[in-house]
């Protein structure tokens, strides 16, 4: 393992980190832009290519089983080198995805784009994972402050990526690429952009520092081979915890979010209703990240993770008691984004601080693993839950996850 000098004291340390969030964020908002284009744009290519909407749901799958595969690689990558590699080798792949997508295009060739939007996926795995790289030299005071700006910051690239269509046409069009690949030309480049920030910026690595203090705070003798995720979640609790928190959380918000518009426009809601839904629900997911982040600080990370699950649970009994007044659902899916961000903020809070510094990467990796999978369990199931029981049906049968979240925060 390479390794960083350890900074002289306190002032030093507070300024490295306070640069390392700067860096974290101008990557995680270019890496944003990439996130945005694969789920707006690559469901558009994918019915093009394809030339069937049957396909349309492969690319936020193929993304989703992409960032979930890429998650843990990624994680041991940086416990071998550095947040500074592993963060730019994930912009990388991503960069690739997104020169597959494009390739894919132009030959018209549908298993070469499900490919290149797999290899997109580790863009979302390298924004998952610069949350918990700003959490490597924080003071525990401000844990979960610093995670959150980073958080907040994904805000910028998720609002400006589903907007790429007309930039993107229009670079296309210079380049004398086929419809709807121009996005991911601009995605691609910000990804470049991105693994720069990385590399330039990251400089001390903030996880190999962190880890080399911890090592100089001990013995002095080099630290031990960290256990694997898995291996920690089956020996503490509090990583089983905290892991479970981020996971249900985070599936509860994708199983509602995905049905939602189906359940307006069957409703009669217009394309315009739909698409201010969808955007107040965003905003409520990462705009308000650093008052969550502010609290969990202040008061705790588990008393903000409930604050989270009761959100989720009015959001939910909203759906419940109003699914017919579309009003009410856009109000329950606002508060959804609002508890997403709470649960998140502070569930990837106590991910961190459930381990010492030399077995968070691993769990880390794990952890964002299984949100991936999570997410798209949620998804996948909520539509035959849907057809089934309904969209009340649904919420209520999300309310039993929250439960069981809100549970597992009071057991110790």
């Amino acid at each position: 393992m390479t390794t960083s000098r350890i900074p002289g004291g306190a002032q030093e340390r507070l300024l490295l980190q306070r640069r390392v969030v700067r860096v974290l964020a101008a990557g995680q908002v270019l890496g944003g832009l990439g996130a945005g284009a694969t789920l707006s744009l690559g469901a558009l290519l994918i019915t093009e290519v394809s030339g069937s909407s049957a396909w349309s749901g492969m690319a936020a799958t193929m993304a989703t089983l992409g960032a979930a595969a890429l998650a843990v690689p990624l994680a041991r990558l940086a416990q071998a080198r550095g947040r500074r590699t592993s963060l730019s080798t994930g912009a990388s792949v991503a960069v690739l995805g997104g020169v597959a997508v494009v390739a894919a295009a132009v030959v018209s060739s549908l298993w070469l784009l499900l490919v290149g939007i797999l290899l997109l996926g580790a863009g979302q795995a390298l924004n998952l994972q610069a949350r918990f790289a700003a959490t490597d030299l924080a003071a525990a005071a401000t844990r979960g402050r610093d995670l959150s700006l980073v958080v907040w910051s994904t805000t910028v690239g998720a609002v400006a990526g589903p907007n790429l269509f007309e930039p993107g046409e229009a670079v296309g069009r210079a380049l004398a690429l086929p419809p709807l690949t121009g996005g991911f030309v601009i995605s691609a480049t910000a990804q470049a952009l991105g693994a720069v920030v990385y590399l330039v910026g990251l400089r001390p690595d903030p996880l190999l520092t962190a880890t080399a203090a911890t090592g100089a705070a001990g013995t002095g003798a080099a630290p031990s081979r960290p256990d694997g995720g898995l291996d920690v979640l089956r020996s503490s609790p509090a990583a089983r915890r905290a892991v479970l928190t981020v996971a249900l959380g985070h599936a509860v918000m994708v199983a509602l979010m995905s049905m939602t518009p189906v359940h307006l426009s069957e409703h009669g809601a217009s394309l315009s209703v739909v698409g201010l839904t969808i955007s107040l629900h965003v905003a409520g997911m990462y705009a308000f990240s650093p008052v969550f982040g502010h609290l969990s600080d202040r008061v705790g990370a588990r008393a903000t993770v409930l604050l989270g699950q009761a959100m989720f649970a009015a959001a939910l009994l909203l759906s419940l008691l109003g699914a017919e007044d579309a009003a009410v659902v856009t109000a329950g899916l606002v508060l959804l984004g609002l508890g997403w961000s709470a649960s998140t903020v502070a569930g990837s809070a106590l991910v961190s601080a459930a381990v010492p510094p030399a077995q968070r990467p691993r769990l880390q990796g794990v952890s964002d693993s299984l949100m991936s999978l999570a997410g798209a369990t949620g998804g996948a199931a909520a539509g035959p839950v849907l057809a089934r029981v309904g969209f009340d049906g649904l919420a209520a049968t999300l309310l039993v996850l929250v439960a069981v979240t809100a549970l597992a925060q009071r057991t110790r």
